[in-house]
C-alpha cells in the first residue's frame, strides 16, 4: 500500500489546487518535516505550513482503522510539541469500502473531534476538468458516474500532456486506480487510444506504460484473489506481485478453477 501514499504525497505536495478546494482546506505555501516527536517514531503523511503560519495536517488513509481519531490525536499533541503550534486537521479516505470510522470521541475525561472525510464526496468533474494534471488522476478516486469515461479523459489529458510527464503521470494513474481494482480498466482504455499506443512503443516510456499495465493487473488479481479466498495474506502478495506479464495471466487463469490460493502458484 505503500504505492499509492508516495503517489498521493507526490501529487498533492505539487498543489492539486481543485482537489483542495473542495476538501474545504486551506493551501500550504511550504511542506514540513514530518517526523514527530514519541518514544517510537512517527511521521504526519502530510503537514503544511499556510501563507498566515498556520498548520495543515493531511492524514492518507485507505483501510478501516477503529483507532484513527486516537492516532490523530496523537499527531495533533506531537505536531504541537514539536512546532508549538495546534494543527488543522484532516483525515481523507481514499479507501474502496465504504467510509466507517468516527471523526472523534468523548468521555468524562476528555473530548476530541477531527474531520474525516471520503474522497468521493468530492465531485470528480471539476477535477477532470482542471488544467491541472495531478488533479486529472485525482478524479479517479473521487465522486464519478462513469469509471471508463473518467479514465478515457485522463487518458486523454495525460496523451496531451508534454511527453517527459507521461510516464510518471499513467504511472500515478495506474497505481491510484488500484485503490478502487480498476487495473483492467485502465488496461482495456490504453489499448484503444493509438496515441498511447504509439507511446507505448516508445524507446524511453514504452516500458513505463508496460510497467503500469503489469501493476494495475497484480492489483486486480489481489482483489480477485481477496474476493475468492479472503484475507490474502503477506506471502502470497510478495508472490503475485513478483509475477511478470505472462505469468500474470497464467495465475489469472488458474483463478477461476483453483480450490485455494496455494493452487494459484503450482
Amino acid at each position: 500500500m505503500q504505492q499509492y501514499d508516495l503517489s498521493l504525497k507526490s501529487i498533492l505536495t505539487r498543489r492539486a489546487v481543485s482537489l483542495f478546494e473542495h476538501l474545504h482546506c486551506r493551501e500550504a505555501v511550504r511542506w514540513l518535516n514530518a517526523d514527530l516527536p514519541e518514544v517510537k517514531s512517527r511521521r504526519a503523511d502530510l503537514l503544511g505550513e499556510t501563507a498566515d503560519g498556520a498548520l495543515i495536517h493531511l492524514e492518507l488513509q485507505s483501510t478501516h482503522d477503529p483507532r484513527m481519531s486516537l492516532r490523530m490525536l496523537e499527531y495533533y499533541l506531537a505536531i504541537h510539541s514539536r512546532f508549538s503550534r495546534f494543527p488543522e486537521q484532516l483525515v481523507l479516505y481514499v479507501g474502496e469500502p465504504p467510509l466507517r470510522m468516527q471523526g472523534g470521541f468523548a468521555n468524562p475525561e476528555l473530548s476530541f473531534q477531527c474531520r474525516i472525510m471520503d474522497i468521493r464526496e468530492v465531485p470528480g468533474e471539476p477535477l477532470l476538468r482542471s488544467a491541472s494534471l495531478d488533479d486529472n488522476i485525482l478524479s479517479i478516486l473521487a465522486g464519478i458516474s462513469d469509471v471508463n469515461d473518467t479514465v478515457r479523459r485522463i487518458l486523454g489529458k495525460i496523451a496531451d500532456s508534454a511527453p517527459e510527464f507521461r510516464a510518471e503521470a499513467l504511472t500515478k494513474l495506474s497505481i491510484l486506480a488500484g485503490l478502487r481494482s480498476l487495473g483492467h480498466v485502465i488496461k482495456e482504455e490504453t489499448e484503444r487510444m493509438p496515441i498511447l499506443t504509439d507511446f507505448a512503443e516508445h524507446d524511453l516510456f514504452g516500458p513505463m506504460l508496460k510497467s503500469a499495465r503489469a501493476e494495475g493487473e497484480r492489483e486486480l488479481l489481489l482483489a480477485q484473489a481477496g474476493k475468492r479466498f479472503g484475507a490474502v495474506p503477506d506471502w502470497a502478495t510478495e508472490r503475485i506481485n513478483s509475477l511478470g506479464a505472462p505469468e500474470l495471466k497464467q495465475v489469472g487463469l488458474r483463478l477461476l478453477d483453483a480450490d485455494s490460493l496455494e493452487d494459484l502458484f503450482n
